[in-house]
C-alpha cells in the first residue's frame, strides 16, 4: 500500500469534485427531483423511520411490490461527512427494488456538529436497528463519503457492539468513489468542518482497520475521476484482498464523482447488478 501522504500531490484539488465537474449543480438538482418522484412511485414506502436521537438520524424504506427474501440493502449517501441526505437520493433503491430487493436510504448527522467517528457509531445504529426491527441481514451500498462508511460497516466487529447482533450482520458491500484513507485530507479546506489531524484521521480509516476476511466488497470508482479517487480505490483493493477480504475492483468508464452512482437507480445496469447479487448471495 502506498501509506505515505506525499505533499507532491495536490489534495485540494483531487478531492474538489464540484471545480472537475462544473454541470455539478444540475446533476444534484436532477437527483432531487428523481428522489422525490420515487418517493412518490412507490405506495410502500415507509419514510422518516428515527433509528437514533437526532432529526437527521432517520431513514426511509422502499419495499417493492414483489419482496425477494433475503438481505435489506442499505444506502448510505455521500457529501463529505457534511453536506446532503437522504432526500436527495431515494431512487437510488430503484434499480435493487424492481429485482425485488427492499432498500433502506440513511441519513446521519454532519461535520462539525458531529465528528467522523460519531457518523461511523451511527451508521452502526442504523444497520443494528435494521436487524432489531427486521431480522434481516444487510449488504451496503454507498458513495463516497458513504463508500467509506460502506467499508467502515463491512469491517465492524459486530458482537463487539452488541452480543446480540449476528458476526456478520453486514454481509457484503457495494463501495462507489470510497475514501478510506482520511489522512489525505488533512491539509484541505475541507478538513475546516471534519476537524481531523493524522493521529484522528488514521483511526477513522477503514484500510487500517483489521479487514473483514471472508466478506466481499465492490470498490468502484468512475474512469473520469480524479487520480486520489483511483489511488484511493486500488489501495483497498490490495491491502483488504491481501488479508484475507474478496474485494473487486470495478472501474465504471465514462463517468464522474456525480453521475457515478446514476446506475443504481437503473433496473439493468451493473451497479445495479452487483448490488443485487451482493443481496441474493448473502440471502
Amino acid at each position: 500500500m502506498e501509506s505515505e501522504i506525499t505533499t507532491a500531490i495536490n489534495y485540494e484539488a483531487e478531492f474538489n469534485n464540484r471545480a472537475r465537474v462544473p454541470e455539478h449543480a444540475a446533476i444534484m438538482n436532477s437527483w432531487m427531483a428523481a428522489s422525490v418522484k420515487w418517493r412518490k412511485d412507490v405506495p410502500e414506502a415507509r419514510l422518516d423511520i428515527p433509528y437514533g436521537d437526532t432529526p437527521r438520524q432517520s431513514l426511509d424504506i422502499f419495499k417493492p411490490r414483489k419482496e425477494k427474501p433475503g438481505p435489506i440493502a442499505l444506502f448510505i449517501h455521500g457529501g463529505y461527512w457534511q453536506a446532503l441526505g437522504r432526500e436527495s437520493f431515494s431512487h437510488m433503491a430503484k434499480g435493487a427494488n424492481k429485482h425485488g430487493v427492499t432498500v433502506a436510504v440513511a441519513s446521519y448527522d454532519l461535520c462539525p456538529k458531529v465528528s467522523v467517528s460519531e457518523i461511523i457509531g451511527q451508521m452502526r445504529t442504523c444497520c443494528a436497528f435494521l436487524w432489531k426491527t427486521y431480522k434481516r441481514k444487510i449488504v451496503v451500498a454507498g458513495h463516497s463519503a458513504g463508500g467509506h462508511l460502506t467499508a467502515a460497516m463491512l469491517a465492524t466487529p459486530w458482537q463487539d457492539i452488541d452480543p446480540e447482533l449476528p458476526p456478520l450482520l453486514v454481509s457484503g458491500g457495494l463501495s462507489i468513489s470510497g475514501i478510506f484513507d482520511l489522512r489525505a485530507l488533512v491539509g484541505t479546506s475541507l478538513n475546516e468542518n471534519l476537524q481531523l489531524n493524522v493521529d484522528t484521521a488514521q483511526a477513522v480509516s477503514p484500510i487500517f482497520w483489521p479487514a473483514p476476511v471472508g466478506l466481499k466488497m465492490i470498490a468502484a470508482v468512475g474512469g473520469e475521476e480524479s487520480n486520489e479517487f483511483k489511488r484511493q480505490n486500488k489501495n483497498i483493493t490490495q491491502v483488504w484482498h491481501e488479508d484475507g477480504t474478496a474485494v473487486i475492483p470495478l472501474t465504471l468508464p465514462g463517468e464522474n464523482h456525480f453521475t457515478v452512482i446514476e446506475g443504481l437507480s437503473e433496473p439493468d445496469h451493473l451497479l445495479t447488478h452487483t448490488l443485487v447479487g451482493l443481496a441474493s448471495a448473502a440471502g
